[in-house]
């Protein structure tokens, strides 16, 4: 039976590239329904998101590809399925109570396998959900012993995604590069303005006119990591920092929703410190 399915490159550019990847996919029987390119003159790297029906044999498509590619060529060819993801926490609630509830309505599309906090006060709202809640304390143990049990836990699952839903810790190199471009985060402060903890009263004490919310793939530098999507919000003088912090909730859960949807349907590239976002 025919499915849809996602084919992503991204290779050095050069000229006939469209054109001998679309003689592929007709070759191959698949029927081309969305394509959409970029190159990025800067580096001179090519990228390419095609979303193709047809009987799908990866091997034998993926062979026929790298035969028009250069051969430093990256190919992804991704069958249509729900992502499997773990949602990471410590306390705040408001972005894991929004994921759950779009999951439970099926607009998540994805597979919510695991909730772990590092503090267990979220677990009795997750437990409505009939979802897992893994309480994994930080007290009393090194940064190294913490990411052990988590990783153990984590790799029990194997998750297409680990989200951080307010997971106010820091995480090791060696965490991050352990599931590199796989960790999901979202920042309650317009990147790259009030980097690190506490941005609301930062902003709240600059008198700043708009506040906002960042969703990145995390890396070794805090906040840092490739920005996938933004969203701000007006405030006014007489807002108090209780206003502005629920306000900025709120944008929190929008940009962390809008991220995960270009994540799961593969339409995010990272390049070098950046992304490209093929909506």
């Amino acid at each position: 039976m025919d499915k849809n399915h996602v084919v992503r490159i991204k290779s050095s550019d050069k000229k006939g590239l469209i054109a001998g990847i679309s003689g592929v996919m007709h070759r191959n029987d698949h029927n081309i329904l969305v394509m959409k390119e970029f190159v990025e003159q800067e580096t001179g790297m090519f990228f390419l998101r095609l979303e193709v029906s047809g009987t799908l044999n990866a091997p034998a498509l993926e062979d026929a590809l790298k035969e028009v590619l250069p051969g430093e060529a990256e190919i992804s060819i991704i069958p249509r399925k729900l992502k499997n993801i773990v949602i990471m926490v410590t306390r705040e609630h408001h972005c894991l109570s929004d994921l759950l509830v779009r999951h439970y309505f099926n607009e998540l599309h994805a597979n919510i396998l695991a909730v772990i906090g590092n503090y267990n006060s979220l677990q009795p709202f997750t437990d409505k959900f009939n979802i897992p809640f893994h309480t994994i304390s930080h007290a009393d143990k090194s940064t190294e012993q913490f990411e052990e049990e988590v990783m153990e836990l984590l790799d029990g699952y194997q998750p297409d995604y680990i989200v951080l839903a307010k997971f106010m810790r820091i995480l090791s190199p060696d965490f991050v590069a352990r599931y590199n471009e796989r960790i999901i985060n979202i920042h309650h402060s317009f990147l790259p303005a009030f980097v690190g903890a506490n941005p609301y009263k930062k902003a709240f004490e600059r008198g700043v006119k708009l506040i906002g919310a960042t969703a990145h793939i995390v890396n070794n530098d805090l906040d840092e990591g490739p920005i996938i999507t933004q969203q701000i919000i007006p405030v006014k003088h007489d807002d108090n920092l209780r206003d502005m912090i629920e306000a900025g909730h709120e944008v929190e859960k929008a940009v962390l929703a809008e991220a995960l949807k270009m994540v799961l349907e593969d339409r995010v590239f990272v390049s070098g410190n950046k992304t490209i976002v093929f909506t």
